[in-house]
């Protein structure tokens, strides 16, 4: 009987490594075949030419794609961090201090989901047209748009590392030992949901070098926007951006994997010694 359950368990588990293979090969092919045709068409030669690498050296040639390259990343990093900055103490907060505006935050947050690129622009160009005029025309401002852009995503992301830890009993234990709220968030909270922190960035960071239609409808030339203009000038070039730009955001979740392989959560049995270096 147990020899029998063995290898029933044994067929099981072996049934499900195949599923996941297939499942991953699938996906695989899903989103590498795409890259590699388009890696294909950046390194064709015109008519009976040899293949080459001339599109991708050309890329730092056009000072207009180099700037919206270095503009694009700018605004993802500020993006990134008004969104962790603002977003994640406000949830702490209200998940400690009124947890019945919970159901309103996330509203709040998820609302952008319901409406429209397009329609977020007709609001917000009257905005952008005044601070244009008073106080600042450059396209680093379209971050406030983006932060807006990327509350579904980054809410979603910290509410499940929220939900996955006991913030009130790990706040009222670190306040117990004296620390300030800033040391809570900083030293308790933060090194807790540090996963959901790393994916709400990356999330961050692909939706900014991925929009379009909100700064093209502000006349703002960001990534996505001059490989449009470039595609029609040169489009071996324009194809050669898009395949490095989706290998960059490869890279990026690479990293951010790398980072989330640290410590683990910090349970209750730690917060004496985290206070003890932090008086220290």
């Amino acid at each position: 009987m147990a020899a029998v359950r063995g290898g029933f368990q044994r067929s099981k588990r072996l049934k499900l490594q195949v599923f996941r293979t297939v499942v991953l090969l699938a996906a695989g092919l899903f989103f590498l075949v795409p890259i590699a045709a388009m890696f294909e068409f950046s390194t064709r030669g015109v008519g009976d030419k040899p293949r080459t690498l001339e599109a991708w050296q050309l890329i730092g040639t056009y000072p207009d794609l180099v700037a919206a390259i270095t503009a694009s990343l700018e605004l993802a990093a500020i993006t990134t961090i008004v969104m962790l900055v603002l977003l994640a103490p406000t949830m702490v907060w209200v998940r400690l201090k009124m947890p019945r505006l919970s159901p309103i935050m996330e509203f709040i947050c998820l609302l952008p989901l319901t409406i429209p690129a397009i329609v977020l622009v007709v609001g917000l160009a009257p905005i952008y047209n005044w601070m244009g005029n008073n106080f600042s025309d450059s396209i680093l401002t379209l971050s406030f748009a983006y932060v807006v852009l990327v509350l579904p995503y980054a809410y979603r992301s910290l509410e499940a590392g929220l939900a996955a830890i006991d913030v009130k009993t790990l706040t009222e234990a670190a306040r117990s030992f004296g620390a300030g709220w800033l040391t809570v968030m900083w030293r308790i909270i933060v090194p807790n949901i540090r996963s959901a922190i790393l994916n709400s960035a990356f999330l961050s960071v692909a939706l900014v070098l991925g929009e379009y239609t909100i700064a093209n409808n502000l006349l703002y030339n960001n990534l996505q926007v001059e490989i449009a203009f470039l595609g029609r000038a040169n489009a071996g070039v324009s194809i050669a951006v898009a395949v490095a730009s989706l290998v960059f955001a490869f890279v990026i979740l690479v990293v951010l994997s790398f980072f989330n392989r640290g410590r683990g959560r910090l349970q209750l049995a730690d917060l004496q010694q985290v206070m003890r270096t932090e008086r220290g």
